[in-house]
């Protein structure tokens, strides 16, 4: 398989993974504000009640979460990939 083909054949895959670590950080991020925080939501960032150290703890730890999750579901997606094609994704 051509890299220009290998590239757009894993373009979907590469897709629905993004979607699931998403989802997936989403879900991470909540568990464990809920255990840090003792509170049952994170703050929106234009919660009145909200103080900024607080608002900007929880994007930082939101953003952290969001990047170590898409990292860990991409290289698992790539390895993946390599093991049924024998090819590492583009």
């Amino acid at each position: 398989m051509s890299k220009a083909i290998n590239k757009v054949a894993y373009k979907p895959v590469g897709v629905l993974l993004g979607i699931t670590a998403g989802m997936l950080a989403g879900a991470v991020f909540r568990q464990v504000w809920k255990v840090t925080a003792g509170d049952g939501e994170a703050p929106s960032a234009t919660d009145e009640d909200r103080g900024w150290g607080e608002i900007l703890a929880a994007a930082a730890l939101q953003g952290a979460i969001f990047a170590v999750v898409r990292a860990a579901v991409d290289r698992g997606g790539a390895v993946g990939v390599r093991r049924l094609t024998g090819r590492w994704p583009d």
